[in-house]
């Protein structure tokens, strides 16, 4: 099956990790399918990322580097970079972390699912990689929600090779321009951890999003892990303050499923006070507090 003649842009968040930015620069520039635009966000990175680009990457024209005055966090990072891809006219929209290092078909495998669907009737604008870690296993910290509710819709995507989903991490998750014209950009007020969750359950609230087998990622983490209870306390107020975010802000989510988000915190929440104490305490109560209190800014 033919590919559409489209444009796709390739957005990559960086912070202070330019070895495997590199390595992730060049996994993109070997795709079968390469992307038009390769847009690195570096969020003012201090370990000479920049010397990196410019030195081994810098005769790639297609490659822009779009350095950051500050740190505004992964959030930040994808809100700068789809708006630029956006601007720029690209169709679609490819989104990962310096960390994610794609197979080298796997770009070609999401467009190739998209046509296929698209051949049968189904119109899908929103596609994500099976990620996995180093040991070709299904990494945790990106295990999409499986959409269970339209049967019809499962069996249709399972006999292509998919899964329907109900929200995805933006490792490797690749968007149509039209949704950010729809539903415009992620809430980056929320710096680190549930900004993808909360932007992918908003499009797959109102249409279908899928999770393409054949397209794969490694996502080069120092373990395989979920890292939020291990995280440190200033790291979890940021998971505490977006899932209130979410539960009192966001239209993404449907009442029961705001049940399940919010027994998911309250676990959360007593499983890292159990080992971090009263310090962990102090972050969670600021987490509430500002999620309650204060609001997300677009």
């Amino acid at each position: 099956m033919q590919m559409d003649n489209c444009t796709v842009a390739a957005v990559v968040v960086t912070y202070n990790r330019k070895y495997l930015l590199r390595e992730n620069l060049q996994a993109l520039q070997a795709q079968t399918r390469k992307p038009d635009k390769i847009i690195v966000v570096d969020n003012a990175s201090t370990d000479g990322t920049d010397k990196m680009i410019e030195g081994e990457f810098g005769s790639d024209k297609n490659i822009y580097h779009l350095r950051l005055p500050q740190n505004i966090g992964g959030a930040g990072g994808f809100y700068e970079g789809i708006k630029r891809a956006y601007q720029e006219g690209y169709e679609w929209i490819w989104l990962m972390d310096d960390d994610t290092i794609p197979a080298v078909d796997a770009l070609e495998k999401l467009l190739l699912a998209h046509n296929r669907l698209k051949s049968q009737g189904l119109s899908v604008r929103l596609l994500a990689s099976r990620v996995n870690w180093v040991d070709g296993t299904v990494h945790p910290m990106n295990m999409p929600t499986i959409n269970t509710k339209n049967f019809d819709l499962m069996f249709l995507l399972t006999e292509n090779g998919c899964l329907p989903v109900r929200n995805v991490s933006f490792v490797s998750m690749m968007m149509h321009r039209d949704l950010v014209s729809k539903y415009g950009l992620p809430v980056k007020s929320y710096f680190i951890w549930n900004d993808d969750v909360e932007y992918t359950a908003r499009i797959t609230k109102n249409e279908p999003g899928v999770l393409v087998l054949e397209s794969v990622v490694v996502h080069k983490t120092k373990s395989k892990h979920t890292p939020v209870i291990s995280s440190s306390p200033d790291r979890f107020y940021f998971e505490v303050r977006n899932k209130i975010w979410m539960l009192n802000k966001s239209q993404a989510w449907n009442v029961d499923e705001k049940v399940k988000l919010g027994v998911h915190l309250f676990v959360s929440v007593i499983r890292y006070l159990k080992m971090h104490g009263l310090k962990g305490g102090l972050y969670v109560f600021r987490g509430f507090r500002d999620g309650i209190l204060k609001s997300p800014q677009e």
